[in-house]
Formats: C-alpha cells, sequence, structure tokens
C-alpha cells in the first residue's frame, strides 16, 4: 500500500519530489525540440571556449527549482545554469508513489530539510543536445548529506525516440541503502572504457590505455556516461582531467553506489559535495560497478602526478 506522501521521511518525500520534477523537466526539453527555436547562448564568451546554454537548460532549472522550493523551502540548491529567468507556469508537483513506497534506511530516517544539498544539471549534454545527438542528454538532480552522495535521479527526455517518438523517457533513481531502479542491465564481452568525446587529452587518452581495453567509447554528457556503467554497457567512465562539476557527478555517483558501484577522482578519493566551495572536480573521475580498485592502480604514476597539479 502506498504510503501518504505527508507521514514519510523527508529524504524520500524529496527524491519523489525530485523523480516527478526530473520528468517534467524532460517535457519541457522535449517540447523546446520540437519547437525549433533553442534561443542558444554562449555562456563561455571571452574564454575561448564555446558553452552552450539553450532555453531548454534555462526552463527546465527554473522548473526543477521551483518544484522543489515550494515543497522544501529550506532546502539549499545548487544548479549549473545563472540566468534562469524565463517565466513558466510551474504547476504543485505530484509525488512519485514508487519511492514513498520504499523502506527508508535507518541511517536517512531523521534527515532533515536544511541538512541536505540538492545539485541540479537540468540538461546534461548541451553541445549534443545542439548538435542533434539527443540520446546523450540527461536531467540530472543530485542529493547529498555531509558531503556525501545519498541519492539521485537521472531522467532520459530522449530515450529510444528514434525508435519510437511516443515515448516520453525513462527515469532511474537510486538512493543509498535502498537501491537503484528504473532499468534493466545487459551484459557485454571485453572491456571497454567510456570517455568524452570533445575534451579529450593526451593524459585523459594514457590513462585509458594503461586499462588495456579492448574498447574505447566516446560519448557526451557526463550523466549519459555515468548511465552506460550502471546499464553494464560498458566498464568504466574515466575521465582524467579537471572539466566535470559537482552537479554532473552527484546524481550518478549517489546511483551507482546505490547499485554496488563507484565514483572516485583519478587519485581514488571520493567527490566531496560541500555547499558554497567551488564546484569544479579538478581531479577528474573514474565510474565503475566493479573492479574499481584494479583499475585505478593501472593508472600511470605520471597521469596522477599531472592531475595533482590541479590541486
Amino acid at each position: 500500500m502506498a504510503v501518504a506522501s505527508s507521514n514519510a521521511p523527508f529524504i524520500l518525500r524529496l527524491v519523489s519530489c525530485s523523480v516527478a520534477a526530473a520528468n517534467k523537466a524532460g517535457n519541457i526539453i522535449r517540447n523546446v525540440l520540437q519547437n525549433g527555436d533553442l534561443a542558444v547562448v554562449d555562456k563561455g564568451l571571452g574564454t575561448g571556449k564555446f558553452d552552450p546554454q539553450t532555453i531548454a537548460d534555462r526552463a527546465a532549472q527554473k522548473c526543477i527549482i521551483t518544484s522543489l522550493q515550494k515543497k522544501f523551502p529550506a532546502i539549499k540548491i545548487v544548479g549549473e545554469e545563472e540566468d534562469c529567468s524565463e517565466i513558466i507556469e510551474v504547476a504543485e508537483t505530484e509525488d512519485d508513489s514508487s519511492v514513498l513506497q520504499q523502506q527508508c534506511p535507518a541511517q536517512l530516517q531523521n534527515c532533515k530539510e536544511d541538512e541536505v544539498v540538492v545539485w541540479v544539471d537540468p540538461l546534461d549534454g548541451t553541445k549534443e543536445f545542439t548538435d542533434g545527438l539527443i540520446e546523450h542528454v540527461t536531467v540530472l538532480i543530485g542529493i547529498s548529506l555531509d558531503g556525501k552522495p545519498i541519492a539521485g535521479i537521472i531522467h532520459q527526455p530522449f530515450y529510444k525516440a528514434r525508435e519510437n517518438p511516443n515515448i516520453t523517457g525513462r527515469t532511474i533513481w537510486g538512493v543509498q541503502g535502498i537501491g537503484s531502479f528504473g532499468y534493466e542491465k545487459s551484459t557485454h564481452d571485453g572491456l571497454i572504457i567510456i570517455t568524452t568525446r570533445s575534451h579529450s587529452s593526451k593524459v585523459n587518452l594514457e590513462a585509458i590505455q594503461a586499462m588495456n581495453p579492448t574498447k574505447i567509447a566516446r560519448a557526451g554528457g557526463s550523466g549519459y556516461k555515468a548511465l552506460s556503467v550502471l546499464l553494464g554497457e560498458t566498464d568504466a567512465y574515466v575521465y582524467a582531467s579537471k572539466g566535470t562539476k559537482r552537479w554532473d557527478t552527484c546524481a550518478p555517483d549517489a546511483i551507482l553506489r546505490a547499485a554496488g558501484g563507484n565514483i572516485t577522482d583519478v587519485l581514488g578519493r571520493p567527490i566531496q559535495y560541500k555547499y558554497n566551495t567551488d564546484y569544479m572536480n579538478y581531479t577528474g573521475l573514474v565510474a565503475t560497478l566493479e573492479n574499481h580498485e584494479t583499475l585505478l592502480s593501472k593508472i600511470p604514476d605520471n597521469v596522477k602526478d599531472s592531475i595533482s597539479k590541479n590541486l
């Protein structure tokens, strides 16, 4: 029997609302693409690096933050997009009943609204979105407590959209101590490493090649790459460089950990999700479901030394 939202522990209510908000954000993203006007602006002006932002990024973040703040006004939220002034109507978000039916783990029973931080990337893979690689796009909502990732939501607005345009996406979520939900795991032969399609470097390639992969896959969006590990399509997501931010990694980090996996930096340290700090992941990342320490041990010392210089 479903648990009434008001009677559920705070963390389950927050995850439930976040799942619903991610679904609504996915609807916004699909509608923007269907309308055809992405209203692209370059956040990287003056840096020499093109960093696109679309109206879908801005409206999706406004939707997520407004939905969460309506129910949890004391919550701390860190979003990727700074200017989200689009005027959109955000109806009251219906809680996701599948989350509320779960048994809350003891360590999260007494978690309070002002103790957590929510990390939002409303449209991870904006470059891919503008390039037409829509399957790489995800909506990411991660939740941290005391700097540690405890829950995450990854929504795929265009899941199987090329096969069936009537499909309205897929949402995968996880909570540490409960598990991860919304997907089926596949298998493959060999060792497949997935990495960036557009920001590679000599150091990154050296780290990957030291693991002796049978295949190197390349894709955009941190959420999409981490999801490929969760789904069993790849064995590890490796990015031996600075570049990702906390909002890129919190949701995948929490979901992978809930499924028994791991995300650390290239030096083997957990990523800290502290509020009001520098949000850059300076020392790269390695995401796996298994064999994490084995793969980390294969990264050459000169790569680790190079990465350490970012500290």
